[in-house]
């Protein structure tokens, strides 16, 4: 019954978890390239602008970070991206025919756009393989879910994505004694067990051994390509280690973008971030 009880909590209307379902009538178009399309996007909290007049060009496939300081409005980006707030104004498309601030957040979830955040949330008194089931059964019936009729290829599934996240042989280990890098690791496969297009990962290295850094640098990269990945991060040896292209965000606006070399020499960027 714990299985049962873990599903219903899992799906309880009131829950907003991090993982996703993406139906296979979803369609983005990225004809063009880009999978991310933001201009001119403004919002306002109590007078003050979180986000500037900000345009963010993402390609599909791509690795992307983005670093600035506090309050430089990383954070409400995703929180636009995913429904949680409404924008004043501007516009924000998931490809070129999906208009992301039209809908819900169940409804940007259900076209495969999954978010992480820096505090990993999995069931701690399960283990790491019904984890990844209850994940990716998300979206579907608590009867329905039942262990016995996972089928041999969703078992593929989960064991290609377990050694993905390099948690292979931790499968029956609860998930509450794994570290905190396992955990961070366990709840992108959660997210990955959802099939999801694009992933936004909000610092996932605070608090991580080296070690462990060295091994979530090399998760990410595997994904790019096949995903398209959104890193937001202030550790920079670890923007460094996997970032092609960097964005730097400030006072809710574009302060500078390209690669990390570039970004890293840039007076303003050295002034206003780095410098600090």
């Amino acid at each position: 019954m714990k299985y049962l009880d873990s599903l219903r909590e899992f799906m309880r209307p009131d829950r907003v978890f991090d993982v996703v379902y993406r139906p296979e009538s979803a369609h983005v178009d990225i004809a063009q390239r880009d999978i991310l399309y933001i201009e001119d996007l403004t919002v306002s909290f109590d007078g003050f602008r979180a986000i500037n007049n900000l345009n963010l060009y993402i390609e599909a496939g791509e690795l992307r970070c983005l670093i600035g300081p506090n309050g430089a409005g990383k954070t409400t980006l995703l929180d636009i991206l995913t429904g949680k707030t409404k924008p004043d104004s501007g516009s924000a498309w998931f490809g070129r025919n999906i208009d992301l601030l039209r809908l819900k957040e169940p409804e940007i979830a259900n076209l495969g756009i999954g978010r992480k955040f820096q505090k990993p949330t999995v069931f701690e008194n399960h283990t790491v393989l019904v984890n990844l089931e209850l994940a990716m059964f998300g979206g579907e019936s608590v009867w329905s879910t039942w262990r016995g009729r996972i089928s041999g290829e969703q078992n593929d599934r989960i064991g290609g994505v377990l050694e993905q996240i390099g948690l292979a042989e931790q499968r029956d280990v609860l998930a509450g004694s794994l570290s905190h890098g396992q955990k961070q690791w366990l709840e992108i496969g959660m997210l990955l067990m959802q099939s999801p297009i694009l992933l936004l990962v909000d610092e996932p290295v605070a608090g991580m051994t080296h070690q462990e850094m060295d091994r979530t640098a090399e998760l990410l990269r595997s994904l790019a390509g096949e995903h398209t990945v959104v890193v937001v991060e202030h550790d920079m040896e670890f923007v460094r280690s996997i970032a092609d292209r960097v964005t730097v965000l400030h006072q809710g606006s574009v302060l500078a973008e390209g690669s990390m070399e570039a970004v890293q020499n840039n007076p303003e960027v050295v002034e206003v971030y780095l410098g600090e």
